[in-house]
Formats: C-alpha cells, sequence, structure tokens
C-alpha cells in the first residue's frame, strides 16, 4: 500500500530531503534530495527495512543514535504525534577514488505521523536537515557560504553549546517522559491527559483503555477516539470540556454508571467510577491540557446500595415488627393452644395405639371363643341369639378400635394408586342410602384428574363418615356437595400451614348446609371422642379418624365452618405419578380348610389357646410357641411345616420380622401370615405395610381367618407345582413363581450393597432366578462397573458407604436411558432430602426381602416404561 501523493516530481522537487516509511520501518519512497544526500539509490532500498539500509559505524556512540533513531520512530507509531530527534549523527557512504568510504554527518529528523481513515498511523514522513556543518571548526566559511558574514567562531560557539544543551535537555524530558509513564502506569485509577481545544490524547494508562475498547488512542483527538461524543445527546461531556480547558474550571462526577469489559474478550459488567477533570496551566499561562483521573468505585457504590437497601429493609423490619408486636399476644396465645392441641393429639394417638393392642387381644379371645361355641350351640335358638348379640358388640368393639388406630395413625395401610373420582361414583348408591331421602346429593368431578395412593377400603370409611357427620349436622335435611378436584398448594399457603408440604394434591371437599361450627367446637372437632351429639348418638371417633387417615397418608385437612352457614372439610392427597392399580379381587366362596402343617406364634396364651382350637377346626396340623425364639427351634428341628402364623408384637430377643426372614431361610418354600392388633414399626413403615407382607388383623373372624390361610397355601401349592426340578446341588433349592413375560429373559444385574451377608443371599436368590449377577460394595465401585459393562437392572442398598444408593439412583436415571433400579430400603419406604425431587420409575423393595420379593420388583422394574 503506497501513500496518496499527488506528483512524485512535486515530492522529488523538495529541496529538504524526505522519506516514507511504513508501520515495519520499511522504505515506501524517497525524493532525489534524500537519495542526493545518503548516495543511495531508489531501487535499493525500496521495501527493505531503513535500519538495513543505513550504515552504521560500530562506534558505541554510534550505536546510541541509531537507538534513538528507532525510539523515536515507535514512539510515532505509538502516540500518533510528531516526534523530533535533534543532532543525530548518521554517517553516509561516499564513493571516492580510494572506494566507497563513511562520511560522518550529523542531522535532525522530525518523523510526522500520516494516519488511515481509523485514525492508526499507516505511515511516517520523515525529514532530515544536515546540520553537521554546524558543527564544523570552519564557521567562517559557514557564514560566508551562508551569506553570514560578520559571525565569528566566538558567535557561533554559544550557539553550538546552546545546541548541544537542547540536545542534553531532550535526552533529559525523554527520561522524565518515561518516569511520567510509569509513574502513571502506577496509578491504581483511570489517569489520561487531553491537550489543546481539540483535545488531544497525549497520554493514557493501561486502565483508561478499557474506555475505548482498549484501542491506541494517543495523538488522536476526542471525537476520533470516541465518535459517539458527537452525537446530540453526548453534547454534555463536550460542553463540560470546553468549560475545563476555556475556563479553567475543576469538575468532579460521582458514581457514573458504565458498561466495560475490564479485560479484553470479558463481557460487559457494570460499573460505578469517579472522574475528576482538572485544567493543567503553566503559571500565570493559559490552560494547555487537561488531567483526567478516575477511579473505581463500584464497590463502594453497591455496598452503599445495600446498606441503603439494608436500611430499607430494617425500616420495613421495624414498621411490620411494630405491626407484629401489637398482634403479637393474640398470635403467642393461639400458638400455644396449637402447640398444646398438637401435643394433647400426640399423646393421644399413642395413648390409643396401646389401648387398641390389648383391646384387640381380648376381642380376640372373646370373637373366636364365640365362634367355636356358636358352632356347639346348633338348634338352641336362645343361646344361639345371646350368641350372635354378643359376636355383634364384638364387631362393634372391633369397628371402635379400627377408630383408634386410624386416630393414632396405626392403622396398617395397603395404599393404591386409585382415581378418587370412581371411588366416589363407586359409592353413591350407599351414600344415598346412608343420607336418607331428605338429603339431596351432588358429585362434582373435575376432568383429568390426577391419581394418588390411598388404602381405598379406609378412603371409603372416611368418606362414610363425614357424610353421616353431615347428615346429622343437617337434622336429617339439606343439601351434602362431594367435589373431587386438582389442587396445587403453594410456598405461601404452606408457610401457613408449616405442617404442609408444598406440590400437587388431590382435592376432596366435603359441604354440607348444616348448621355449622363455632370457633370453639372447631379447635376441638378431630379430637377423639368429642362430640356435641346427644349422648348415645355418637363416639366421637369418626372425624378423628379422618384425621388420622390423611395424617398417615401424607395429606392435609382443612376445616372451614360458620355457624348458621354449612361446614366444608377439605381433604388433600398428595398426587401420585403412578397409573391407576388394576381393582383387587374380593376372596368370597365357601370356606375351607387343609391339612397342612401350622406353627402358630402368640405370646397372649388366651388368645394362642383360641386360635389353635380354630385352625385345628379346619383340619390343619397345628404347633404352638409362645415367642419367636421358641418358633426357631420348632422351625430348626426338621420338622416339616407350611405356614408360620406368627403376632408382630412379642416379647424375648427375636422380633417376628426376624422370625420371618430365618424362617424363609430355614424352609425356603414356607409362607408367613402376620397378624396383630397393632403393628408399631415392624410390618408398617411410613403407615404403609411393607411390601410382600401379609397381615391378619386383629379380632379377625373364622371365615377370615379361614380364607386368608386357605389363600396363603394355595398360591404356595400353585408355585410348587410349577416349580423347575430341583438342583444337583445338596443345598436346599427355592421354588420360582411363574415368571412374568416382561422379565422372562436372562438379565443383567448390578448389586450394590455393603452387608456381607446380605449381598450374598441377595446373589444366590438372583442366581436361583436365573439372573447373572455382578456384585460390589459401594456406589464408586458400581460406578467403575457401570463404565467398563452394560446392565439391565442396579439393584442397590440406600444406605452405602461413600455417596448414597439415591444419588447412585439419580445417576443412573439421568445418564443410562432404558436401564432400571430397584432401591432396596431398611426403612421400608426411601426419604428423600427436603427439597429433592421425587425419584421417577425407580422400584423401591423394602428389607427383609425374599425370593418371590425379588422377583416381583424385577418383574415390575422391567414392566416400566
Amino acid at each position: 500500500m503506497s501513500p496518496q501523493i499527488d506528483s512524485q516530481e512535486l515530492f522529488d522537487s523538495a529541496p529538504t530531503p524526505l522519506m516514507v516509511l511504513d508501520r515495519e520501518l520499511k522504505y515506501v519512497t524517497v525524493n532525489q534530495a534524500y537519495l542526493k544526500a545518503t548516495s543511495l539509490r531508489r531501487e535499493e532500498i525500496i521495501g527493505r527495512n531503513v535500519f538495513d539500509v543505513l550504515p552504521r559505524d560500530t562506534n558505541p556512540p554510534d550505536q546510541n543514535n541509531a537507538s534513538r533513531l528507532r525510539e523515536s520512530l515507535e514512539r510515532v507509531l505509538e502516540r500518533r504525534m510528531l516526534d523530533v530527534v535533534p543532532m543525530v549523527a548518521q554517517p553516509i557512504a561516499r564513493s571516492t577514488q580510494e572506494g566507497r568510504v563513511l562520511e560522518e554527518r550529523f542531522w535532525t529528523f522530525s518523523h510526522k505521523p500520516l494516519l488511515d481513515a481509523s485514525g492508526n498511523v499507516a505511515f511516517i514522513l520523515q525529514q532530515a536537515v544536515d546540520v553537521t556543518d554546524l558543527r564544523s571548526t570552519d564557521v567562517a566559511k559557514w557564514a560566508r557560504e551562508a551569506g553570514r558574514e560578520g559571525f565569528s567562531l566566538e558567535q557561533v560557539a554559544p550557539l553550538l553549546a546552546r545546541m548541544s544543551t537542547v540536545q542534553e535537555n531532550n535526552q533529559e524530558l525523554e527520561h522524565e517522559r518515561r518516569y511520567l509513564r510509569q509513574l502513571l502506569e502506577a496509578f491504581p485509577g483511570v489517569v489520561g491527559v487531553l491537550r489543546g481545544p481539540d483535545f488531544v490524547y497525549e497520554m493514557v494508562n493501561e486502565n483508561y483503555l478499557p474506555f475505548f475498547g482498549f484501542r491506541n488512542v494517543i495523538g488522536l483527538p476526542l471525537l476520533k477516539a470516541r465518535p459517539e461524543l458527537a452525537e446530540d445527546k453526548n453534547r454534555a461531556v463536550i460542553d463540560m470540556l470546553n468549560r475545563v480547558f476555556h475556563q479553567g474550571e475543576s469538575i468532579s462526577m460521582r458514581s457514573m454508571k458504565v458498561f466495560l469489559s475490564w479485560r479484553p474478550g470479558e463481557p460487559q459488567r457494570e460499573m460505578f467510577i469517579d472522574l475528576d477533570y482538572r485544567p493543567v496551566r503553566l503559571p500565570g499561562g493559559p490552560v494547555l491540557a487537561i488531567l483526567v483521573y478516575g477511579a473505581d468505585v463500584t464497590g463502594r457504590v453497591l455496598a452503599e446500595q445495600q446498606v441503603r437497601h439494608y436500611q430499607e429493609h430494617l425500616e420495613e423490619l421495624v414498621r411490620e415488627r411494630t405491626r407484629a408486636l401489637e398482634e403479637s399476644e393474640a398470635e403467642r396465645r393461639k400458638t400455644e393452644a396449637q402447640l398444646r392441641q398438637s401435643q394433647k393429639m400426640e399423646a393421644v394417638g399413642k395413648l390409643t395405639g396401646g389401648v387398641a393392642h390389648d383391646f384387640n387381644n381380648l376381642l380376640q379371645v372373646i370373637a373366636g371363643n364365640l365362634q367355636l361355641l356358636q358352632r356347639e350351640l346348633v338348634g338352641n335358638e336362645r343361646a344361639l341369639g345371646r350368641v350372635q348379640t354378643a359376636a355383634r358388640a364384638v364387631d362393634r368393639g372391633a369397628k371402635l378400635a379400627s377408630q383408634l388406630l386410624s386416630f393414632a395413625r396405626r392403622q396398617p395401610l395397603q395404599p393404591l394408586v386409585v382415581n378418587v373420582s370412581k371411588v366416589v361414583r363407586g359409592m353413591d348408591d350407599l351414600l344415598r342410602r346412608t343420607l336418607g331421602e331428605e338429603v339431596a346429593l351432588e358429585t362434582s368431578t373435575a376432568k383429568e384428574l390426577w391419581n394418588t395412593a390411598l388404602d381405598p377400603n379406609q378412603f371409603e370409611n372416611v368418606i362414610i363418615n363425614l357424610a353421616v357427620n353431615a347428615r346429622d349436622a343437617m337434622n336429617g335435611s339439606g343439601k351434602l356437595t362431594i367435589e373431587v378436584g386438582n389442587a396445587v398448594l403453594d410456598e405461601h399457603y404452606c408457610r401457613l400451614h408449616p405442617e404442609v408440604l408444598p406440590g400437587q394434591y388431590v382435592l376432596l371437599a366435603v359441604s354440607d348446609t348444616g348448621s355449622g361450627m363455632t370457633p370453639e367446637v372447631m379447635e376441638r372437632v378431630f379430637e377423639p371422642f368429642f362430640t356435641t351429639k346427644p349422648e348415645g348418638r355418637g363416639t366421637g371417633l369418626g372425624l378423628s379418624m379422618v384425621y388420622g387417615f390423611v395424617k398417615q397418608s401424607g395429606g392435609h385437612i382443612k376445616l372451614y365452618s360458620e355457624v348458621g352457614h354449612g361446614t366444608t372439610i377439605k381433604l388433600y392427597m398428595p398426587r401420585a405419578a403412578e397409573a391407576e392399580s388394576a381393582d383387587t379381587q374380593i376372596v368370597t366362596g365357601p370356606i375351607e380348610g387343609g391339612t397342612e402343617t401350622i406353627l402358630v406364634v402368640e405370646d397372649d396364651a388366651e388368645v394362642r389357646s383360641t386360635v389353635v382350637e380354630m385352625v385345628s377346626e379346619l383340619g390343619y396340623r397345628v404347633l404352638k410357641a409362645v415367642d419367636a425364639q421358641s418358633a426357631l427351634v420348632i422351625l430348626q428341628s426338621g420338622v416339616p411345616i407350611d405356614m408360620v402364623f406368627t403376632d408382630v408384637v412379642m416379647p424375648g430377643p427375636v422380633r417376628s420380622p426376624e422370625l420371618a426372614r430365618q424362617a424363609r431361610q430355614l424352609h425356603p418354600d414356607i409362607e408367613v401370615l402376620f397378624t396383630s392388633g397393632y403393628t408399631e414399626n415392624a410390618i408398617v413403615h411410613g403407615g404403609r405395610l411393607d411390601a410382600g407382607v401379609q397381615l391378619l388383623s386383629k379380632p379377625y373372624s373364622r371365615e377370615e381367618l379361614a380364607r386368608k390361610l386357605r389363600q396363603l397355601l394355595n398360591g404356595r401349592q400353585q408355585r410348587l407345582s410349577v416349580r423347575s426340578p430341583p438342583r444337583a446341588e445338596p443345598a436346599p433349592t427355592v421354588p420360582m413363581r411363574p415368571p412374568a413375560p416382561a422379565a422372562s429373559r436372562r438379565l443383567r444385574v448390578l448389586l450394590v450393597e455393603d452387608d456381607e451377608d446380605v449381598r450374598t443371599s441377595a446373589c444366590e436368590l438372583m442366581d436361583l432366578l436365573g439372573h447373572e449377577v455382578l456384585a460390589v460394595t459401594s456406589a464408586e465401585e458400581a460406578r467403575g462397573a457401570l463404565a467398563a459393562s452394560g446392565f439391565d437392572v442396579l439393584f442397590t442398598d440406600v444406605s452405602l458407604p461413600g455417596a448414597s444408593g439415591v444419588e447412585l439412583a439419580r445417576e443412573v436415571a439421568d445418564r443410562k436411558a432404558g436401564m432400571k433400579v430397584i432401591l432396596a430400603s431398611g426403612h421400608g419406604n426411601v426419604a428423600l432430602p427436603q427439597g429433592e425431587a421425587p425419584l421417577a420409575g425407580v422400584v423401591v423393595l423394602p428389607k427383609p426381602y425374599s425370593l418371590p420379593q425379588i422377583q416381583e420388583a424385577l418383574e415390575q422394574a422391567v414392566a416400566m416404561p
């Protein structure tokens, strides 16, 4: 690229030596005066670096002169400003009769930047003046040749001395300039100098560069460096600088908001800058330049903003606290009342749970003996009538005990995923018969209703209890409305009701047009045995049973009532993501007995005696034990036993779940049936019966006992009939149920279990099921196995050393598409940290688990989409 010169002849005709260099200091063009002065030829130098062309002496002073020349050219490139180098020695090669010799010449160089359209230095124009004769001792000759007759050496000597002084001063100024530059860079803030009325950037430190997008602006006027300031909206900046330069004002601008990238390539961020503009002048003289100093005060401004925010927030808190103090006394009384109510409900719940256990044992003895007696009184109608009256009293007592357990949240629930609208519609005839003709029933269900997990039998009892209470509140005449829909309880609602978790719920609302309740009644309405009905009209357990069921199911209950306007009770049941469960088949038909051997384990002597007689009457061979320790002795004796029928709550070192586990180890084909009037936490966790556990709640009738025993034993016979031939090994084999189609293939299972005994037994059980198992002890080992090979199922314990099974399950669900997950938990369920999303598509298998439970879990996992 060549500079645009109007005429090469005009350029050549200039009497002063001129040359043009590009940014790499290479010759672009020269004039004739330059070629004559330097004895160079144009074709030899164009395109070459000036320092490769000019001859140099090897003397150190010459090297110093070359350095001064180079520094001057570099300053022009950096600052875009004219630079002058006075009195520099630059030898010239002359052709003589003796050959080419170096002639020492002295020059003054003037370097002017030639800028392109963007304001950057494109070329450097050098004008050279040969000042060698000024240093000559033949000053008189110089004076005559220059027409300066009358000059003497004495007159020129001071001039030469002054020129030498100027040169030395220039060098000092350059050193001072560099020192000043270092000082500017040492400043933590923004420093710049704008010279002249055009505000040309003479100096800026590196902290100033972000304002220009990290461009070099030295030598550029303000409007070229920042063209956006020419716009009308930014005219105030130019006016402010004019006031500083022309009127000598000092102006400060505080906390200016700017958006800058503090380093190249970084995104812009909001910053706040303090800027000071000060005039620079000689004493008594005009303003020569403007000194700009800026400091980053972002931290201070943000802190001040935060302080103001805190002050405002504090003032608001004070106002809120003032309001709260005005209401604190009433709120305190209300909180204390709620606490007393909660503590009372909890205490009564524990009491009723314990009472229900003993009560159910008594009822079991009475009911069993009444049924045995009834078979001996055939033909004695009067005696049979009395027995039946007593049996009905036992049924009422059993219902009362069931309500007590529901309130105490100790009722063993067997939840299914249901559609509540279907449950309500299925109860329509029953509800209309219960309410009577004078009460109008209206039901309303939302479309696309969510599913919920609850015990459908207990839920039906809840609806009946609510309907009966509403009917009585309306004195047998009015309107009952049942509404079913979806609901979302948000954070705000849950802050007002701390016992509730935010989320999606299925809502059942039961409203009546009855007399309503007073606030005093509403406070106690869920207490057991509290009733406003006349004596003999109610037990006071209906709503307490509703309250306990909802809480045990993980739901929320809300009561709205106003005297004279009726009552609405809203039940919020957590949404279930699973599909609706299949309808369960109710076992009917004639009572059947059998000839199998049943081990009855019961610590209460009267209950044990009654149960043994009832089971014996059904034709079974009966063995009996007073506790689990005695039962294990019988099981270890080798006597063939088909079923263990054991109470849940028993004394002794061995608990009933442990008895069941060891019984299955000793007799892999054995059935286990639990019975209890109060399960505590042995086989019920989270208010729900553990998976795979069979329970017959006390008190039970002879018919219920017979059907339950036959159901389990028939299932056992079916498994035995389809069991594969026994293995050749001496170890006992475990019968398999008919495999479901979904799990009929051989699966590759990654088992993660830190307990050696559990790990060994689980491997053996899954091996018997025909699956390939790799067992590891931790989540970390499992990650390595997953990286190295593929698996169909991850079967992991929840509690592991290091990372938990839940964390591992989440990783597999996120990264291993199609891989199924089974979580084994000794708590019967998987408790997630608050706020953590539920685990979707994961099968939870409670411990201890048996072969059928493992097979069922594998089938369920494989069947998942």
